[in-house]
C-alpha cells in the first residue's frame, strides 16, 4: 500500500485531541514503510505501551522491525494482517485505547469489513481515528472517484457503534475525524 503524503499531517496534534500517553496499546493499521504514526506513537505510549504496527506488504513490515530495532524501541510489535477482514488480526478483542487509518479506506475494497475489524479491537470508549484525502496534491493521493468522502466515513462508522467525537484540521488535502466506541 502507498502511503504518500502522510509528511503533511502532524500525528501529534491527533494524539492531543485523543489524549494519547504513557501505556496506552495502539494500532496503525496499514502503517506503511515510513510508519508515520507508529514511531511518534511509541514515544508517548513509552515502555509501559505498546504499538502495534499492521500491514498486509511483509516487507513493508520488514522496514518498521529494522527501524523499531535500529531505534531501540522494543515495544513496537508488527503484525502481518489483511485488515479488511474482521477477526483475522492477531490482536485481542477490546484491548486497544486507540487504532489509526491514516491514507488507508480509501484503497481498500471492504470499508465495512476494516471499520469493523477496527472496532472489535478497540476498548470501550477506545478511539478509532481515520485520515484520509480531502483532495488532490499534484501526483499525490486517489483519483477522485476513489476517494472515501467525510459524510460516508460517517455513515459507516455509525453502523458499527462508533460515535463521532471530534474532526481535526489536519490541512487542506486530508480530514481526520475521531470516533468512540461506545
Amino acid at each position: 500500500m502507498s502511503h504518500a503524503g502522510t509528511a503533511l499531517i502532524d500525528p501529534y496534534k491527533i494524539f492531543e485531541k485523543i489524549s494519547l500517553s504513557a501505556g496506552k496499546r495502539v494500532a496503525d493499521l496499514g502503517c506503511g514503510r515510513t510508519g508515520h504514526f507508529v514511531f511518534p506513537a511509541v514515544k508517548i505510549v513509552g515502555d509501559k505501551g505498546i504499538v502495534y504496527a499492521v500491514d498486509v506488504v511483509k516487507n513493508i513490515l520488514e522496514s518498521i522491525k529494522s527501524m523499531a530495532r535500529s531505534e531501540g524501541y522494543d515495544n513496537i510489535q508488527t503484525v502481518w494482517s489483511d485488515i479488511e477482514l474482521p477477526g483475522r488480526t492477531p490482536i485481542p478483542d477490546n484491548s486497544l485505547d486507540a487504532c489509526f487509518y491514516v491514507n488507508v479506506l480509501f484503497q481498500l475494497k471492504n470499508k465495512v469489513g476494516a471499520i469493523k475489524e477496527a472496532t472489535r479491537m478497540l476498548k470501550k470508549g477506545g478511539y478509532l481515528v481515520v485520515v484520509d484525502w480531502a483532495k488532490k496534491l499534484g501526483m499525490l493521493g486517489p483519483v477522485e472517484g476513489s476517494m472515501l468522502s467525510p459524510d460516508e466515513l460517517m455513515r459507516l462508522a455509525a453502523q458499527d457503534n462508533l460515535k463521532f467525537v471530534d474532526k481535526v484540521d489536519v490541512g487542506e488535502y486530508h480530514y481526520s475525524l475521531i470516533f468512540e466506541k461506545v
